[in-house]
């Protein structure tokens, strides 16, 4: 078997048996969840970027990763979906977006 280590979807390990593989798992206390969902975003992002001007089938697969592991965080925090977007409003108005493509030199 191989070693994986991670944080993984809820469904995969009745993939693997559906495959006819054979998994070990087991679920982890709450403070180990949260640890290992920040890492989780971590590795899905490193997975976004690597795809950046690839395939957009491709590209859009690792956006929902990544948003499905933003949206456990939210979760995991007690954070509704508007807090969230309401927030990042507020900040668009005060800071902007990245429309305008600003590459900061030095100030």
């Amino acid at each position: 078997m191989k070693e994986y280590n991670k944080l993984i979807r809820d469904k995969i390990p009745e993939y693997i048996a559906s495959q006819g593989g054979k998994s070990e798992t087991r679920t982890l206390e709450d403070a180990e969840y949260r640890s290992e969902l920040y890492k989780k975003l971590l590795e899905e992002s490193q997975e976004l970027v690597e795809k950046q001007g690839g395939d957009k089938q491709e590209v859009i697969n690792e956006i929902a990763d990544v948003l499905e592991v933003l949206e456990a965080i939210m979760k995991l925090e007690g954070l509704s979906q508007q807090e969230v977007v309401d927030r990042q409003q507020q900040k668009r108005e005060e800071r902007g977006s990245f429309d305008k493509k600003i590459f900061l030199i030095r100030s």
